[in-house]
């Protein structure tokens, strides 16, 4: 029986759903580019880390982070050669990031820009906000009241 996988961790989701090719009438199937995958590139290719340092800022093996970057060189090689659009989802990851809950709206949201300050929520453009875990500690007290 096959080991578990090890969650990746990602430090900086992509802000965005994918990239679609400029020109093309075709309508071929998107590639679909896990969001670990993404990382992989992001720290290899963008932040211009070595293999051994990404797969520490991933929380995996080396071995492991090469077979995921070889995976999504392959699938950009792909949706270039054929023209097929990218799209960003999926995985057995989680964020390296913190969460808010909006009090107007109800909308649960991340916000991965660290060196920025968080003032409004992201749907509703309310200044309510409290971090995910004060609004379920909040949840909690209503629930034994």
């Amino acid at each position: 029986m096959p080991r578990p996988k090890r969650i990746r961790k990602v430090d900086n989701p992509p802000h965005f759903k994918g990239f679609s090719p400029i020109g093309t009438t075709n309508k071929n199937e998107p590639v679909v580019l896990n969001f670990e995958e993404y990382e992989s590139i992001r720290l290899s290719d963008f932040e211009l880390m070595g293999q051994m340092e990404s797969s520490k800022v991933m929380n995996i093996s080396r071995p492991t982070f090469a077979r995921i970057y070889k995976s999504a060189r392959r699938k950009i090689a792909q949706a270039l050669v054929k023209g097929s659009p990218i799209v960003f989802e999926g995985g057995k990851v989680y964020f390296n990031s913190d969460w808010y809950f909006c009090k107007t709206c109800g909308c649960r949201f991340t916000h991965p820009l660290k060196d920025q300050e968080l003032k409004y929520c992201a749907l509703c453009k309310s200044t309510e906000i409290i971090s995910y875990e004060e609004s379920l500690n909040k949840d909690e007290n209503k629930l034994t009241i």
